[in-house]
């Protein structure tokens, strides 16, 4: 029932006094996902169609890619199968874009990369990723970036207009009784309809298993035996369903911020709620040392003190003078926006100085709409990540019946026992009930993956808030993979942490050379 994000590839940002957070959005926990017939799928090399044939036989393994100049980079479209059980049927756009290996001596192949989500726009980490990647990367690889189908300049999932959009993400709506997760319900169904309008078929073909089979399209596309791959967040789960799937396709592959999406969703929620509070924790005793930070007394004394205005926000909006005030859904979005890198903490302190001895939440407000990749002035939402991780989760999630009060009661003391700051916001939502489609094809095991997993490398952060350390070690258990750690604070680890990670990473891309699984940076 949890809808709450993994975030995706986070950069901060300055923006000013206020300061800001750019965060391309994460995902929802997954539930265990069984096929529509209830039957298990462990995932093939290619679906069989209706007339017994393969995907992977599709002619879009054929066309030839026509690149031209965007700006540093080069782009182009591809067009792969709106539904693999179809894969000769109507096609969608993939739009994708590459920086060229600065060494044609030295090129390995194409690195493709995707930053998480579901939502995220692999266009954009294209441009961030030619400046935090290794010198040895960059030499050696073109680096491909996609926007997953549905996704940003792809053929788009799109629910609405933004003030419709406006009015299923951001009210505060607290399950108070069976009547409000019937109303979840219909709000689902609703919301779900708005989709169906703007994206006809597409919204229902969205989902992490045909967006991985994508990924082998543009692989073969570009002329590449093996894929290799550096995924985070949400990403790590698009490249171990992709390892599943195509086992035999499997170059070398890095997944850092790992989601462990085999996990129950019950147990990923509070997972996760207990991972932004600790790092909540860790934010509270470097704010409480500094003579700015408004908060008062000791960890615990600031922590009530953030509950306290939250049960406020919830009962009576702080002004923002914009077109939505700060109620308790914003300002939560506004405060865990800033728990994905330590180096964002200053303006979590901002804001909530602002809170305490203004009364106003212009800041928190500023940094919400920079979680719903949204323009607070304007009320536009920049991409359509807010609604487009809701779509994909909801294709992956297993259609397990109605929810009922006590089922969300007993959730909420779970959450609420891991997280009291958090667990009332995990729990007031019921995710994807009454969502009206599921993926035709489910990951429930990861066996065929883990053949190839001499090949993969896992990349936990041992603070991380949003994928949290344990669900990397259990990833890289199923996968039979090698694990690396960071040990720090922040959500994932490559072209944010150390230099042990960088040449770790590096030399396992470029040299093949694989660390020690268990190696420490």
């Amino acid at each position: 029932m949890i809808r709450r994000r993994r975030p995706a590839r986070t950069t901060a940002l300055l923006a000013g006094a206020t300061a800001a957070l750019l965060v391309l959005a994460g995902c929802t926990p997954d539930k265990t996902q069984v096929s529509p017939d209830g039957s298990e799928l462990t995932g093939t090399p290619a679906p069989e169609t209706s007339d017994g044939g393969s995907a992977s036989a599709s002619d879009v393994y054929e066309q030839e890619v026509d690149w031209s100049g965007c700006g540093d980079l080069e782009c182009a479209t591809i067009q792969v199968p709106l539904d693999w059980s179809e894969p000769d049927g109507a096609t969608i756009d993939l739009e994708i874009n590459r920086s060229q290996a600065r060494n044609p001596d030295e090129r390995i192949g194409s690195l493709l990369i995707n930053p998480g989500g579901p939502g995220g726009s692999g266009l954009d980490l294209t441009e961030s990723l030619v400046v935090t990647a290794g010198d040895d990367v960059l030499d050696a690889y073109d680096i491909v970036g996609f926007d997953p189908r549905g996704v940003g300049e792809s053929t788009p999932v799109e629910c609405g207009t933004d003030a419709q959009v406006d009015e299923y993400y951001i009210p505060d709506r607290l399950i108070e009784s069976q009547a409000d997760v019937d109303e979840w319900a219909q709000l689902n169904e609703g919301f779900a309809e708005l989709c169906s309008a703007g994206s006809g078929r597409v919204v229902e073909n969205v989902d992490t298993a045909s967006a991985a089979r994508d990924m082998d399209v543009i692989r073969a596309v570009l002329g590449d035996e093996q894929l290799h791959y550096l995924g985070f967040s949400y990403g790590t789960q698009l490249g171990a369903t992709y390892a599943q799937l195509y086992p035999e396709n499997v170059g070398r592959l890095v997944l850092d911020g790992a989601v462990d999406f085999l996990l129950p969703s019950e147990e990923i929620g509070i997972g996760q709620a207990e991972g932004f509070e600790n790092s909540l924790t860790n934010f509270l005793r470097w704010c409480t040392q500094r003579t700015d930070c408004a908060l008062d007394g000791d960890v615990e004394s600031a922590r009530s003190q953030i509950q306290d205005l939250l049960s406020q926000s919830l009962e009576e909006p702080f002004f923002t003078g914009a077109d939505w005030d700060l109620n308790g859904n914003l300002m939560v979005y506004g405060i865990v926006v800033t728990l994905y890198d330590e180096a964002s903490w200053p303006y979590l302190e901002l804001g909530l100085n602002e809170v305490i001895q203004e009364g106003t939440g212009s800041i928190l407000y500023q940094l919400a709409n920079f979680y719903l990749d949204r323009d607070g002035s304007t009320g536009e939402y920049l991409t359509n990540s807010t609604w487009v991780f809701s779509t994909i989760n909801c294709l992956d999630a297993e259609p397990d019946g109605p929810l009922t009060f006590d089922e969300v009661l007993d959730l909420r003391a779970e959450l609420e026992d891991a997280s009291p700051t958090f667990g009332w916001w995990f729990s007031s939502t019921t995710g994807c009930d009454n969502w009206p489609w599921t993926a035709a094809e489910h990951i429930t095991t990861l066996d065929d993956a883990a053949t190839a997993g001499d090949n993969i490398l896992v990349i936990g952060t041992t603070n991380d808030p949003a994928t949290p350390f344990a669900w990397a070690e259990s990833l890289a258990e199923r996968l039979d993979a090698t694990m690396l750690s960071y040990d720090g604070e922040g959500h994932t680890a490559y072209g944010r942490s150390n230099q042990c990670i960088v040449d770790n990473v590096d030399g396992f891309l470029v040299g093949g050379q694989m660390p020690d699984s268990g190696t420490e940076c």
